[in-house]
């Protein structure tokens, strides 16, 4: 298996600190605000590799956080009048409801900062002790840049250039711009903890690195988060970890692209940002899960406006497929017919061949678009075996689409009842279809079950004169605008 590795920009043979078994954390949520398609997308990243990796045999252990304190969420607090402790619990409660909506699983551990105060608080005191970190007489304390050496090396920036686009702290006792907060002193009506610089709250960074360590203890195999993480979060929780520890923090680091909405980055300021919770009323999760999952995981997705609608046309197309060999396989069941060697043989072939080449793309660096592009092979042969009209071929066609659904599962894809994922696509679209078009569709329909193939070419041509292609199938049609 070869992972991209961040730090080292190149793809590496991936071989865990202990033999078997993978310790791997994901940046989470910070809960200021509704979860958006960039906290779904990468929550579903991280999952999958989590699940690949189990798949291939590793002893996995998954852990994720809540950042449920930080500016963002008092100042959020200060704006409705919430304390920040209830506001960030409420919108945890929020969250988890659309992730579980959007059939997303739980890690195998979750972490919040504010149940590891005590952590942060025992690792700031440390790096301080071993002049990593310095108190002001305000009671924020600053990780001192200046003192480790490696400072950048994820980046590639080095410390002239760390504050270029990079919001920071002023403070006039800052040893440096540069530094950041490791403990913030806590101001009138904010959110505190007592600590040994008085009353405070833990910086953002340094959240990540002590629950880490909680969790896992000095080193970690797999790191991962967005790509816009990687500076200054992911360069700052590596000075403040491996200062501390004086070993390698990370042995993979991981980033997954950001989205951008017709091309633009997604954010608040821009007005532009997808609710993952709304766009869960309009589409599938398994639609959300295909458009994200076409595109490798490190590059940058761009929503436009056909992207979801186009996903679940596909998976309608898919499932239509599914729901006939379903369909043939039920009409088989109560008739007499033997499946000879060769037939038995070249089903497990076939189906061994979708889950080995799954496997193959899977496991280099979790390309999920070239899965994703295999389906459409695979299908058109499922198609063709049926069209073939013989038993021994439905035999093989069935096999196959019993393996896409096992395979594919671990993408969260093909998991709900075909015929009823049919109906439900028809019935949702059939709204957008003028009546009258419609009526005709059906004469046409009736005159093609008739076999009155003239006047069903009639009225094909007529719909073509309404704006709508029709295209048949054998459990029935499906209309299309021009």
């Amino acid at each position: 298996m070869k992972i991209y590795n961040s730090l080292t920009k190149r793809k590496e043979e991936f071989i865990p600190l202990e033999e078997g078994k993978v310790k791997m954390y994901a940046c989470g949520i910070t809960v200021s605000g509704e979860a958006h398609i960039g906290h779904g997308y990468q929550a579903l990243i991280y999952d999958i590799m989590r699940k690949f990796l189990k798949k291939s045999g590793y002893d996995v252990t998954y852990a994720r956080n809540y950042t449920d304190v930080d500016d963002k969420i008092i100042a959020k607090s200060h704006e409705t009048g919430i304390p920040a402790d209830e506001y960030a619990a409420k919108m945890i409660e929020n969250i988890n409801k659309i992730m579980e909506k959007f059939n997303v699983d739980d890690p195998d551990v979750w972490l919040k900062a504010t149940e590891n105060i005590d952590n942060i608080i025992e690792f700031v005191s440390t790096l301080i002790e071993k002049g990593h970190a310095y108190p002001t007489k305000n009671g924020d304390v600053y990780f001192d840049v200046a003192s480790f050496p490696g400072y950048g090396k994820l980046s590639n920036r080095n410390v002239e250039d760390a504050l270029d686009g990079v919001r920071v702290d002023n403070d006039d006792e800052k040893k440096n711009a540069y530094d950041f907060a490791l403990w913030k002193s806590a101001k009138e009506g904010e959110i505190f903890w007592e600590s040994p610089w008085g009353k405070g709250r833990p910086g953002w960074h340094i959240e990540c690195s002590a629950m880490n360590r909680a969790a896992f203890g000095e080193q970690i195999d797999i790191h991962g988060g967005g790509r816009d993480l990687i500076f200054p979060h992911h360069e700052n929780e590596i000075a403040q970890t491996e200062a501390l520890t004086g070993k390698q923090f990370v042995k993979y680091w991981t980033h997954n692209g950001l989205i951008k909405v017709n091309g633009q980055k997604m954010s608040k300021s821009l007005g532009n940002s997808l609710l993952l919770g709304e766009l869960l009323e309009k589409y599938s999760d398994e639609a959300v899960k295909f458009a994200l999952l076409q595109t490798n995981y490190r590059n940058d997705i761009n929503v436009t406006d056909e992207l979801f609608p186009e996903a679940e046309k596909h998976l309608y197309d898919f499932y239509s497929t599914l729901a006939l060999v379903d369909k043939v396989m039920m009409r088989l069941k109560g008739m007499e017919f033997s499946i000879d060697v060769d037939t038995a043989i070249k089903a497990a072939e076939s189906a061994q061949k979708i889950d080995d080449e799954f496997n193959a793309c899977m496991s280099d660096d979790f390309n999920t678009a070239l899965v994703l592009s295999n389906l459409f092979g695979y299908f058109k042969e499922v198609k063709k075996l049926l069209a073939d009209g013989k038993s021994e071929n439905y035999f093989v066609a069935f096999s196959m689409s019993v393996q896409i659904r096992k395979t594919y599962a671990l993408l969260g894809l093909f998991q709900k009842n075909a015929a009823e994922y049919v109906a439900w696509y028809e019935e949702k679209n059939a709204e957008d279809i003028p009546a009258d078009v419609k009526a005709v569709a059906e004469e046409r329909w009736a005159a093609r079950t008739n076999k009155d193939w003239a006047k069903s070419d009639k009225l094909r041509a007529k719909l073509a004169e309404m704006g709508y292609a029709v295209k048949d199938s054998k459990t029935g049609y499906e209309l299309t605008k021009n």
